[in-house]
């Protein structure tokens, strides 16, 4: 890479591959909406506010599962540990095979947790703001669950379109 950027070519195909150098976690976003377990997965999880406690993603505006999703009373967020990868392939593929043998865990509330994440934050929809061809989605956590350090484990990473695991 030169010092500075000076390609103004901005394809999308090219910026989903310059996008794609920077590694990010997966969350799994889950809840159970009239008896039914609806989720995704998003590569898009960051932390915002401590005070008030606030951490968002985003998802496209086409995304044909975040409208019933949205419906939720509680949203469970998931921090996938690296031995969830087939579960994140699952939660980005057909909406009727997403929850197919994986454990969770639903509360009265109705958010769904995977089993074995490393952190779980129980959340409500605090603000949507339209993002070009995505919503950035603000949560509002009520409750956070995590592993004490050293038992945490290590994190699914998504990097280059795929899912991986971070070297160490």
């Amino acid at each position: 890479m030169s010092a500075f950027p000076t390609n103004q070519d901005l394809d999308p195909v090219r910026l989903r591959e310059a996008f794609g150098v920077h590694p990010s976690g997966v969350v799994a976003v889950a809840a159970r909406v009239d008896g039914e377990l609806i989720g995704l997965a998003a590569s898009s999880f960051t932390s915002v506010s401590l005070d008030p406690p606030l951490v968002s993603f985003s998802v496209a505006t086409g995304s044909k599962t975040w409208p019933s999703l949205r419906r939720a009373a509680h949203l469970g967020l998931t921090v996938l540990a690296d031995h969830h990868g087939e579960a994140a392939r699952r939660l980005a593929g057909p909406p009727e095979h997403r929850f197919e043998d994986l454990a969770v865990s639903v509360t009265d509330d109705g958010a769904v947790f995977l089993d074995d994440g490393l952190a779980g934050f129980d959340c409500t929809i605090h603000q949507e703001v339209e993002a070009g061809d995505h919503l950035l989605v603000l949560l509002r956590l009520h409750a956070v669950e995590y592993g004490v350090e050293g038992e945490a484990g290590t994190p699914l990473v998504f990097h280059r379109s795929g899912f991986g695991r971070l070297a160490g």
